[in-house]
């Protein structure tokens, strides 16, 4: 992960940011859910692939919002609005639903284990 110092850039109007966490946002949900279809299919090389891919736009979502936390601690008040409640209610929910799809998928992928070891042992 990258340091605070290459956070702040032009912050940008607060609802040019609040686009950008929500479209970041709903792409790492997006990639999470495709995610847990691939292992849903015993396909974990691409649901951790994906993973990977929603860690990055909820990263690049985090750190628009740490631009408004910049700008607000350096005394520029951001003000509030529906749309930033918006963006940030969307980059919450993305990354709640990526970790529980994470656990899910390492769920599937202990089944899918415990599957081929009853299979080999009920061949032997």
């Amino acid at each position: 992960m990258q340091g605070m110092s290459d956070v702040p850039e032009a912050p940008g109007s607060s609802e040019e940011v609040s686009f950008e966490i929500i479209a970041s946002a709903g792409q790492a949900r997006s990639l999470a859910f495709e995610a847990l279809g691939y292992a849903r299919d015993n396909n974990f090389i691409k649901a951790r692939e994906l993973i990977e891919e929603s860690k990055k736009e909820n990263l690049l979502a985090h750190r628009c919002q740490t631009r408004l936390l910049t700008q607000e601690a350096s005394g520029d008040h951001v003000d509030v609005d529906v749309l930033l409640v918006h963006a940030q209610d969307h980059l919450m929910t993305a990354q709640l639903a990526r970790e529980l799809i994470e656990e899910i998928i390492n769920l599937y992928e202990i089944k899918a284990d415990k599957e081929i070891d009853l299979r080999g042992r009920c061949s032997k």
